[in-house]
């Protein structure tokens, strides 16, 4: 604290009990698009279900905006073909001047006219992910680049452990869960669920449910909801195609209109139509570790 700070702020609670994070801006709300932000597991998929999502708005004639926010800025590259420059690099290249910079800097054209962002994130250990998903909606608003948008996705990096990774939180309407049908996925979306719940005190966001990714069968996650109260509200099986498609730098979309290709397809965009219509405000209640265990750990 600053010697000139006499008196702390009072910031309990606003983010949830012992939070000392700042409360959003008003003036950085996103308004007039749906926003949605996907969670899980790190290595789960959510970049693949991210930009098949964002590939099933368009396909619906949806406005897309997708918001990679992840320091390897490899959200998007299946809707562009290759890693775009991040926000962070582009700001660093005139020196932090956001006045300098034009739409076509950081904003990419990807599949089907969905709009590409890649945030960036800061060098390990040198700052805070938060600082960075606010310099990118704050400058998608100076440039106007959100009032002919209909759906934002925000990508996000990781297990929600700390507030700069939650910070999307504060702009979405829904939070969608991507997990698969084991231990740690389900634990990992266990506690994304107590992070979302304590946004949902002080903001709009609320849980959409959650998508089984890379799972053949769905009874542990189905066993989980049904324990918590939560929903699983698509289920994409484990399969090579899907694989592929990211190999080939291709959603599943692009790709040769093989049967497993086509079924896929089909739930990508009845997910995305299920988002579109509106979805039940869930409010699960995250279990304890020593319960998550006794639910679905070894003996």
């Amino acid at each position: 604290m600053s010697p000139l700070d006499r008196t702390p702020p009072n910031l309990r609670g606003q983010d949830g009990e012992g939070s000392v994070q700042v409360h959003q801006d008003e003036s950085a709300k996103i308004e007039g698009a749906k926003v949605f932000s996907v969670y899980g597991k790190g290595g789960i998929g959510k970049s693949t279900t991210s930009s098949n999502l964002s590939a099933a708005f368009s396909m619906l004639g949806k406005r897309v905006l997708q918001i990679g926010c992840d320091p390897k800025h490899d959200s998007t590259f299946t809707l562009t073909g290759s890693l775009v420059p991040t926000v962070i690099d582009i700001l660093k290249e005139v020196d932090f001047h956001p006045e300098e910079l034009r739409a076509e800097d950081f904003v990419f054209d990807g599949f089907n006219g969905v709009k590409c962002v890649e945030a960036g994130g800061p060098p390990a250990g040198t700052g805070c992910g938060g600082y960075v998903v606010g310099q990118t909606v704050k400058l998608l608003k100076q440039h106007h680049l959100l009032e002919d948008t209909d759906v934002v996705i925000f990508d996000v990096l990781g297990d929600v452990v700390c507030g700069g990774f939650a910070a999307p939180l504060q702009h979405a309407d829904r939070a969608l869960i991507v997990t698969a049908n084991d231990f740690d996925s389900i634990y990992a979306m266990n506690r994304i669920i107590a992070a979302v719940q304590a946004k949902s005190a002080n903001y709009k966001v609320r849980l959409a449910g959650c998508v089984a990714n890379r799972s053949r069968e769905t009874d542990e996650v189905d066993r989980y909801c049904k324990t918590v109260g939560f929903n699983r509200i698509a289920h994409m099986p484990d399969l090579d195609a899907i694989r592929r498609s990211r190999l080939k730098k291709k959603t599943l979309f692009e790709m040769p209109d093989d049967e497993e290709i086509v079924q896929v397809r089909r739930e990508y965009i009845r997910l995305a139509e299920t988002l579109w219509n509106g979805t039940e405000p869930l409010a699960p209640a995250p279990l304890p570790d020593r319960d998550i265990f006794e639910l679905l750990g070894f003996d």
